[in-house]
C-alpha cells in the first residue's frame, strides 16, 4: 500500500467520525464509533485504495482515528491529514512510522500547512502563509531523514534545530511514508516540488488542472522528481442524467437550508489559493466541461472539496477519464450523503471507471 507505480490508478475515500456534510448538520457526540466503522468498511468493500482522515481545528485527532480505522479494516490504507508544525517533526515521524508498522504499511501522510489564519489561531499558530510553508519544508526534510537515516543526524533551520535525531522504528517501505501535499500558492508549489510524492488539487476545470500540473512538474524538475497528481470531487450519481442534475439542484437547496438553520450568512472570502481557484471556476458558470458542477462551491465559499461531477456512473467515469488523460492518477471522492454515496461509488462508479480505462488501454494496444 505504500508507494504506487506512477501509472497506477488510486481511489481515495473519506472517513468522518460522525455523519456530517453540507446537507447534514452534525449532531450527537463528536465520535460515533459505529458510523466510523461502517463508513470505513463500506469503502474497503467498494474497492477504495485509501481513506482520507481529515484535520481541522476542534476535530478529533486524525492519527488516532486512523488507528481505529485500521483496526476495523484489513486492507485499505489511511491517508492522514497532518498539520505540519503542530508536532515536532521527529516525534511525528516516529508516530507515523509506528502506525505504519502496526498496520503492515498502510499509512500515508497528507501534509497541510494551513490556509486560514483564523483556524490556525485556534491552535495558537500565528505564522504567515509563507512562513508556514517554509516550516513545512523543514518538517518534511527532517521527517524523511528520521524515516530513512541509518545513524543519528543533525539539522539546523529557521524553524527547527535537531541534534542527533534518530528513529529506531522505520516505515515498512525503506523509502519512508508516502507524502501527499496540498496547497496552490506559489510558496506551496515550491515546497511541493521538493517533497510531494502526490500533489493534491480540489476538483477544478480541465484547463485549471492542466495549468496546475504544468506548474508542479516545473517546480519538481530541478530535483529530478516526478510527482503523481490527485483530484478531489463530490460525485453526484443517478440512473439517468436528468435525475442526476435534479439531485444536484436538490443538494444545493438542502445546503442553503442547512446553512440557514445554522445561522450561517454569506460565506467569507477565502484566504487560501485552492478555494480561490474553485471560486474562479464557479465565476465562469455553474456547469463546466459538461459535468463539473460549481454551484455548491460558490454557495459555501469553496471552504473545502466542494465541486461535483454529475451524471450516471458511466458519464462521471468518462469525466474522470478526461482528467486521467491530463496525468491525474489519484481520485479522492466523497459524497454529500457520505455512507450511501460511498456504497454507490464502490458498486457503480469505480468499476465503471476501471472498465473504461481498460477498454481505452486495449484500443491503444490494438492501434
Amino acid at each position: 500500500m505504500s508507494f504506487l507505480d506512477p501509472d497506477a490508478v488510486e481511489f481515495i475515500g473519506f472517513a468522518a467520525p460522525r455523519e456530517q456534510s453540507e446537507i447534514h448538520a452534525p449532531t450527537g457526540p463528536a465520535i460515533d464509533r459505529d458510523y466510523l466503522r461502517l463508513l470505513a468498511q463500506a469503502q474497503e468493500w467498494g474497492g477504495f485504495d485509501r481513506i482520507l482522515v481529515a484535520f481541522y481545528a476542534t476535530a478529533p485527532d486524525a492519527l488516532l482515528l486512523a488507528a481505529q480505522i485500521a483496526a476495523v479494516t484489513e486492507r485499505i490504507g489511511v491517508m492522514i491529514a497532518h498539520r505540519t508544525g503542530f508536532t515536532a517533526p521527529t516525534v511525528a515521524a516516529r508516530q507515523f512510522a509506528t502506525l505504519d508498522q502496526l498496520t503492515g504499511g498502510r499509512v500515508a501522510l497528507h501534509a497541510i500547512s494551513g490556509g486560514d489564519d483564523r483556524e490556525l489561531a485556534r491552535d495558537g499558530d500565528h505564522l504567515t502563509k509563507d512562513q508556514r510553508y517554509a516550516r513545512t519544508d523543514e518538517f518534511l526534510t527532517i521527517a524523511r531523514q528520521a524515516w530513512t537515516a541509518a545513524r543519528p543526524f543533525d539539522f539546523a533551520g529557521a524553524h527547527y534545530r535537531v541534534a542527533g535525531g534518530f528513529s529506531e522504528v522505520k516505515p515498512v517501505d525503506p523509502r519512508g511514508i508516502p507524502v501527499y501535499f496540498g496547497g496552490a500558492s506559489p510558496a506551496a508549489i515550491a515546497v511541493a516540488g521538493r517533497h510531494a510524492d502526490t500533489y493534491a488539487l480540489w476538483g477544478e476545470s480541465l484547463d485549471q488542472v492542466r495549468e496546475a500540473i504544468a506548474k508542479v512538474r516545473a517546480a519538481a524538475a530541478p530535483y529530478g522528481r516526478h510527482p503523481r497528481f490527485s483530484l478531489s470531487f463530490r460525485p453526484i450519481l443517478a440512473e439517468t442524467e436528468d435525475a442526476a442534475w435534479a439531485r444536484a439542484e436538490d443538494i444545493l437547496a438542502r445546503t442553503r437550508a442547512t446553512r440557514a438553520a445554522q445561522g450561517l450568512g454569506p460565506a467569507a472570502a477565502p484566504q487560501n489559493e485552492g478555494s480561490r481557484r474553485l471560486l474562479a471556476a464557479a465565476a465562469e458558470g455553474t456547469r463546466l466541461d459538461a459535468r463539473l458542477y460549481t454551484a455548491i462551491a460558490r454557495e459555501t465559499g469553496a471552504s473545502g472539496n466542494s465541486t461535483a461531477l454529475v451524471g450516471t456512473p458511466e458519464q462521471v467515469a468518462e469525466a474522470l477519464l478526461a482528467y486521467h488523460a491530463l496525468g491525474v492518477r489519484t481520485f479522492l471522492i466523497r459524497g454529500f450523503d457520505p455512507l450511501t454515496d460511498a456504497l454507490a461509488y464502490g458498486r457503480d462508479l469505480i468499476p465503471a471507471f476501471r472498465r473504461l480505462l481498460a477498454r481505452r488501454g486495449a484500443r491503444a494496444e490494438a492501434a
